[in-house]
Order: structure tokens, then sequence, then C-alpha cells
């Protein structure tokens, strides 16, 4: 049977037999390309979090023995330690933990804790990278969901893909119902049928299948190429290696594969249903329960009415372009929707906030800002306007219940701070971080904020985060103590009994102009050098760099500021190992990565758009040959050529609309939903939604829609439609 009807029809059937395995083809290829591009992107993703923070899953910190080191290694689930040198300290040890399923870290970390006796503020979770591998926090009331949401946009176009597949097979065998019916009147069985239908696809589909997967993977190698070409001159960044796991090759192959089975076994199922003279008959398009639309007859008439019944009877066999071109514009728009979020959150969060705080930001490597010398020779160099050298160390401080404002205790410190406090039996233990700076730079501040300047004291920022009635997009500030105090005690967490006296010069809602991030519920403390050089030993919590914030002239160009780094590193020589960036220059950098990111949207929706595209035609252009018969019964009861054109537009607008009805009240929630977990006010959301390139994919629907029916409505104008009405066969 296979020799004397399958290998004959396939070559004196060639458009059909093309058209199959260039769907087969096309599906692979961008299947295979989405991965493995969606793949190397979460594992860059993944590389940069490991080079900058490490690879540790879990963080232990605290005063522990060899013993207690041991203990951590009895658990079943921890595969090794690591004892973190650089962060740790005399009396506080900080070890790296790595477990072998990371899925149990936050059932595992706790249990640790408790076996060690150690409060749950020791553990660390490395949240970041735990995210990427889909691990939350269990009491995490707001999880991280970009990643889900581009996995579920991923298989929503996977899906799509698949159906390219499917309905190339449901077009081509809905065409050949005839003759499944005679090679069923003359004795050849279902089972035999199907045999012939399987060996047809998986002969058409296989090559392709292969040859699509590989091509995939080469575009996917040549996206990464080109990805770190347009980012060549980003220094924050590394370059990107490519990535393939042959899992996902194996899984585009295997699905590829099975799409094509599943597609060839459908009809043959279909046809074994069928009586012989049914299958020879040919099925016309039925619609067992005519209904009116008011709304299409009032625009359109009569052939309003006829174009959706005809839509209503075929609705099972269109449900594949229907679905496809859904999820493909559906996909689009997800898409263009979290980039245009993504951009106002970057720029609202760090370019538009620190871009008066900072032109030229310097890291001095391994040094205490004690042992820097050089802050007044940087502070002479040529176009320098404003200078401050600092250094970041971490205290505590005990704040009695008495101290804490009117405002705050209406409120309640613990339903604002939540766990970020600790409650002991003198008050409350916050977090109190250290800003050391150069004792000129601290001078200055005082003047800028009227404080009465000294080099004996400290200035404490008197706000925290009202959490309760304000989010942390727009942050609302309360006062944190009253401020009748001279004195306060700071002192280290896990040694509590020493505390360490500082007198207080002020108190103030105004910090210097530095680009840092505070502890939303943290008293920040600032103070000058030489305050702190008396404190020296004391406080044990100190970071090892010292930083150098320069602001320079208003208006200044980025050759300024490059020359201003060449002049720092002449003064800062070969003594100090630094690190330098400028504001204009980061600005320039972050504008290339969105643009090249923009690139790969556009990319990726231009291969959405094909996918929709594929199946308009596919469908259009194959129910449009079957209802011929449909067609010259319309002519025999008086349906002029000019009806059967108004049909054909108004089936071209409701299964190009269809899509956008659907699409659009989902894209509106879902963007709704994100601009609430992301608190951005709306007046900054609509001027950036992507309406214009929404607004270019719905006409670009409409017009290659609209192109199907014509092409397909010309060849059934030209056609001999009595004929086709004489001829009961439909051969």
């Amino acid at each position: 049977m296979w020799k004397d009807y399958s290998l004959s029809y396939i070559r004196t059937n060639r458009a059909s037999s093309i058209s199959i395995m260039v769907a087969a083809l096309i599906s692979a290829f961008f299947l295979s390309l989405l991965c493995s591009v969606f793949y190397n992107a979460w594992k860059y993703d993944i590389d940069s979090i490991i080079l900058k923070e490490g690879d540790w899953q879990g963080r232990i910190i605290g005063d522990l023995t060899e013993e207690d080191l041991n203990t951590i290694l009895a658990f079943a689930n921890v595969e090794k330690y690591v004892v973190n040198k650089e962060l740790s300290e005399a009396n506080r040890l900080v070890v790296d933990i790595y477990f072998y399923d990371m899925r149990r870290i936050y059932q595992d970390m706790p249990l640790i804790l408790h076996k060690l006796g150690l409060d749950e503020d020791a553990a660390v979770y490395h949240t970041v990278l735990l995210s990427n591998y889909l691990i939350n926090d269990p009491q995490d009331e707001q999880p991280p969901l970009l990643l889900p949401f581009y996995l579920l946009i991923l298989i929503i176009v996977s899906i799509s893909l698949i159906l390219i597949i499917s309905n190339s097979f449901a077009v081509t065998m809905r065409a050949r119902i005839h003759q499944f019916g005679i090679l069923s009147s003359i004795g050849a069985t279902p089972k035999q049928i199907r045999t012939c239908l399987l060996q047809e696809a998986l002969i058409l589909s296989i090559i392709p299948i292969f040859l699509g997967s590989l091509l995939g993977i080469a575009a996917s190698f040549g996206a990464m190429k080109a990805a770190n070409t347009l980012a060549a001159d980003i220094t924050s960044r590394h370059e990107a290696v490519f990535y393939y796991n042959p899992i996902i090759f194996a899984a585009a192959i295997i699905i590829s594969v099975m799409t094509v089975l599943l597609s060839a076994w459908k009809p043959a199922r279909r046809l074994s249903k069928l009586t012989p003279l049914e299958a020879i008959r040919g099925t016309d398009f039925k619609l067992n329960k005519r209904r009116r639309s008011p709304v299409v007859a009032r625009l359109f008439g009569l052939e309003g009415e006829l174009a959706v019944n005809a839509l209503k009877a075929q609705k099972k066999a269109l449900r594949t372009a229907s679905i496809s071109l859904t999820l493909s514009f559906l996909g689009f728009t997800l898409m263009l929707c979290i980039m245009s979020l993504s951009v106002i959150s970057t720029r609202h969060t760090y370019f538009e906030r620190y871009q008066n705080a900072w032109d030229e930001m310097v890291t001095i490597y391994d040094t205490r800002i004690e042992d820097f010398d050089k802050t007044d020779r940087l502070r002479e160099i040529k176009g320098v306007e404003d200078l401050i050298a600092y250094q970041k160390a971490e205290s505590w401080v005990t704040v009695p219940e008495e101290w804490l404002s009117e405002e705050l205790n209406e409120l309640g410190l613990d339903k604002i701070a939540g766990s970020a406090v600790f409650k002991n039996q003198d008050g409350w233990l916050v977090k109190a971080p250290l800003i050391i700076m150069d004792d000129h730079a601290f001078i200055e501040y005082c003047r800028i904020i009227n404080i009465s300047p000294g080099l004996d004291g400290a200035i404490i920022i008197n706000s925290i985060w009202d959490s309760i009635n304000s989010n942390f997009r727009y942050k609302k500030y309360i006062p944190y103590i009253n401020e009748n105090h001279d004195t306060v005690a700071i002192q280290n967490k896990e040694q509590r009994s020493e505390k360490t006296d500082i007198p207080i010069l002020g108190f103030t809602t105004q910090a210097p102009l530095l680009r840092e991030e505070y502890n939303n519920y943290s008293l920040v403390h600032f103070l000058p050098l030489s305050l702190w050089e008396k404190l020296s030993g004391q406080i044990e919590e100190v970071e090892k760099d010292t930083y150098v914030r320069i602001l320079t002239k208003d208006g200044a160009k980025l050759e300024e500021l490059n020359e201003l780094e060449d002049n720092i590193k002449h003064v800062l020589g070969a003594s100090y190992k630094a690190d330098m960036e400028n504001r204009i220059q980061e600005k320039l950098y972050n504008d290339k990565l969105i643009n090249a990111y923009k690139v790969s949207i556009a990319a990726f929706c231009f291969l959405l758009a094909l996918i929709g595209i594929a199946n308009v035609f596919s469908n259009a252009l194959g129910f449009l040959q079957q209802r011929r018969r449909e067609f010259a019964q319309y002519m025999s009861v008086g349906l002029t050529p000019g009806g059967m054109v108004k049909m054909f537009i108004v089936e071209a607008l409701i299964i190009a609309g269809r899509p956008l009805m659907i699409t659009i009240p989902v894209t509106v929630l879902a963007e709704i939903f994100m601009t609430k977990i992301s608190y951005l006010e709306w007046s900054e959301v609509l001027p950036e939604l992507p309406l214009q390139q929404v607004l270019c994919f719905a006409f670009m629907i409409f017009a290659f829609v609209a192109l199907a029916y014509y092409l397909g409505g010309r060849r059934i104008m030209r056609c001999d439609l009595n004929e086709a009405l004489r001829n009961d066969t439909m051969i």
C-alpha cells in the first residue's frame, strides 16, 4: 500500500507535501531557537550572579566552632561547606553552605540553625540565585514572578509552534477524505490507512525536523555572538558563553515527531468512524443550529449572517488557527508590556534617583579610610566640584520604647519593620549602618543641613519608611525617634554587652549625596573620620573598601569625565588598586543594553508574527478550497459575486478580530496586575505602553488574513461553481 498509494501521492502532490515539510522545518527551527535562546539567557543570568555574589546557596554567620562545622556537614542534604575567609573575622565566621537538593534549603536551614542553637537571623539565603531555579521562600508573600512569567510565555509560544505542524496536516488530510473513502470501499482497513499515514508523516517530516533543530541551534549561537558584539564596549558585563543542553535538542525532536504522529493519527481516526459512502461523498461544513447575530446582521446584512453561521459550522476546523494566532498575539503583547515596565523600573530606581548624586565613583579596594591618604590630592584635581571619601560599617543600636517617635508609636515599630527589628529586654534592637566620611566632607555636610559643624559626634538620619501607608516605589517617611538625646550606644549584634557611646551632633532627614541604598528600617549614622579613628577596633563589621564620590560641574561631557579618570589614576598611582565608573558612561552602557534587548524583542516578535501568518494562510486557503459546493449553493439561490466578496470580508474580519478581542482584555488585566505589584503610577506607565507596536501587529494580522482570503476567494471565483454543484462527490 505504501508503494502503490503513499509514494505515488507524495510524487504527484508535491505542493501539499512541501507544505507539510516546510511547516515541520519552520516549527522545529523556531522551537529549537526559542528554547536555546531562553536557556542561554537563563544561564547567562546565573553566571552573572555567581561572578558577582558567588555560588553559595545558604550562609550562616556567627561564632562557630569546629564541632559546629562538623554538625553542619552531618546533615544528609548538605553537600559541603566553605568558610568565607574574606568576610569572616576573629569571633565571627561566615560559612557558605551547598546542598545536594537546593529545593529543600528553606526546610533544612532552620533545622541546622536549631541544632546549632542560633537565631533565625543568623542565616542568609542567596535568594537571587535560588529564584533563578524557581526556589522561593514559602513565607514570602511576593515571590519573584519574572522568570515564571517568561516560562509561561515560552510555553505559550511553543504550543503555537507545535500547532503549525498539526494545522498543516489537518488541512491536507481533510482534502483527502474522499480518497480515503475510495481506499476503504475497496477493502483497506482503518489500521492499514493509519499505518500508511504515519509512514507518510515520518518520511515527510523527520528530515525537516532534524534539520530545523540544527538550524535553531546555529541561529541561537549567532544570536549570542551578535549580543556579545553589540555589548562589546560594556566593561561591567562578562562575555556571554554559548551553552547547549542535549536535553533541549532531544526534547525539541521528540515533541516535533510526536506532534507529527498525532497530527497524522487524528484524520485517520476520524476516517475510521465514517462509512465508505460518507467518505466518498466528502464532508461539507454543517451547522446543526443556526443562530442570529443581531450586531453582525445590522452591520453587514444577510451576507454577515451567512458568514457567521459558516464560521460556526467550521468552529472545530478553525480552532487550531484561532488558538495559534491568539497565543502568538498574546505572547507578543505580554513581552512588550514586560519590557516597558522593566525600562520604567530601571530608570525610576537608578538613573533618575541618583542622576544628581554622582558623576564619578572610585572604589579603592582593600583600603580602610583611615589608611587612605590621597583624599586632599583628589579634591584638588581640575574639574572636581565636590568630593566625599567614605567607608561603610555595620552596627546595631538598642532603641528603648520611650525613644520612639509619637507617629511610630501609633503605628507600631513591629508592624512597620516586621522581622527587620528585634525585641529585647531594653527595647528594640535595630540596624545602625555607619557611614564614615572624610572630615572636610563631613563639615560641609553639617553646613548644608544647618547643623553646627564638629568632628566629635555623629549625625543620625531620623526617618523610617512608613510601609503601612506607602509602598516601596513611592515611600513616605515618618520620624524614627524623638530628638532629645545627646548620645547613642552602638554595638555589635553578637556582643550586645559591649557598647560604644557616640555623641550626637544632630538629627536630619537629608542624607549626603551618595550613590547608596540604605536599609528601610535602620538608623543611619554619619561619622567624621576623626571620630572613627577613636572608635577603631570597637566595631568589627567594617567593609574593606573605601569609596570616593565625585561631582563635577553641571553639563560635564563624557570626554571631560574620561580626562578626570586619567587624572585620578595618576594621583592614585600604583599604590592603590581601584576601579572607576562615571555616570554618563553607565547611562550609555545601559542604553546599549536596552537597545540590544529591544532588538531581541523585535526579532522575537517577528518570529511570533510568522507563526500567526503561517497558520492564517494554511487555514484560510485550505478551508476556502473545500467550500466550493457551499458557495455554489449560495449562488443558486441568488447570492451575487459581490455578496460572496462581502461574506469573505466578514469572515476575514471575524477570524482576525477574534484573537484581538481575546488578547486585549487578557493583556489589560496582566498590565494592571504587573503595574500593581510593581507599585508604579499609571501616569508613568501609560506614556510607555507599546500601543504603536501592538497596533502594527494587529494591522499585520488583519492584512495577512485579508490577503489569504483574497487569494483563496479569487481561486474560488475563477472555478466553475456550477460543476461543483452538479458533482455530488466533490472530487
